[in-house]
């Protein structure tokens, strides 16, 4: 995990908070996660502080504060949109973020109780969300892209893989680039949609969080979602829900599951979680030859 570039602590949130949301300070202060960009920590019952890590963490929180209350009001589950904006300050450089406490537990954790229902129920979400997105929406250099933009990360993480795997991998992923590329309009785009960004209550699936990538591009980006989380059957039912993913699109969103499911194998050494989202949605890919 890369080093904070400044230090954060509970401390730090308690007086930024005194300094610019005093009505806030009093409430209890603990630390909930202190990921590679962010350190969160609960406020309250009912409140969440994202306080980014790094410098480009600090970018990917300001694309939430300025969007995400916008999309909120259209998006059929709850996601953060900050209730209160932090300002930089002499002790800490960048803007920071009040967000709601959803109560849950990410799928990565706990499975759905109805997978069929979990599968409809994010293809509703990404159909909502997908809509074209303002020519100033955030860009991402590598979300959103022509697939075809992602092979180098792809070829070298094929070689940390089984050479039986690595061919079967190599098919799925040149019939992938050879689908006709995304030609509608950008559409907006969480960027990040994978199994530890969505949470479960009550055996559903009840929000989506952590938009820091949020971008426009190519919906197959997040429609790799049906293969990060769901075997086949479910995958139909997510691609029924969402309705307008032609075979190009899907074939595009498999090649963009492989993509991910080589980034989460090979750069999480010391996050097991992650290492294992992405050896299922590996395995998931494989499968699909024969599907």
């Amino acid at each position: 995990m890369p080093a904070a570039e400044v230090p954060v602590s509970v401390e730090l949130v308690r007086g930024l908070l005194d300094q610019q949301h005093p009505d806030l300070a009093d409430l209890p202060v603990e630390i909930l996660a202190n990921g590679w960009d962010n350190l969160v920590c609960r406020l309250g019952a009912e409140l969440l502080v994202r306080l980014p890590r790094r410098a480009i963490a600090a970018e990917l929180i300001a694309h939430e504060q300025r969007w995400l209350p916008e999309l909120a009001g259209r998006l059929p589950l709850p996601v953060p949109a900050p209730v209160r904006v932090g300002q930089p300050t002499t002790e800490f450089p960048w803007s920071w973020s009040v967000v709601p406490f959803f109560p849950g537990r990410i799928v990565a954790r706990s499975a759905p109780d109805d997978p069929w229902s979990a599968a409809a129920t994010l293809g509703t979400f990404l159909d909502a969300l997908h809509s074209p997105a303002p020519a100033e929406a955030p860009v991402n250099p590598v979300r959103g892209i022509p697939l075809l933009g992602r092979a180098p990360g792809v070829l070298d993480g094929l070689t940390h893989v089984d050479p039986a795997d690595r061919a079967a991998a190599l098919r799925i992923w040149k019939v992938a680039v050879a689908a006709p590329v995304w030609d509608g309009p950008p559409l907006w785009l969480h960027g990040d949609l994978h199994p530890a960004n969505i949470l479960v209550d009550r055996g559903r699936i009840s929000a989506v969080i952590d938009f820091g990538d949020l971008t426009s591009g190519d919906p197959a980006t997040d429609l790799s979602v049906a293969w990060l989380l769901f075997p086949s059957e479910q995958r139909a039912a997510l691609r029924q829900a969402y309705g307008r993913a032609d075979d190009a699109t899907w074939e595009r969103a498999r090649g963009w599951a492989l993509a991910l499911s080589l980034v989460f194998l090979t750069h999480s050494a010391d996050n097991p979680l992650m290492r294992g989202i992405g050896e299922r949605a590996f395995r998931r890919v494989l499968d699909s030859l024969n599907c």
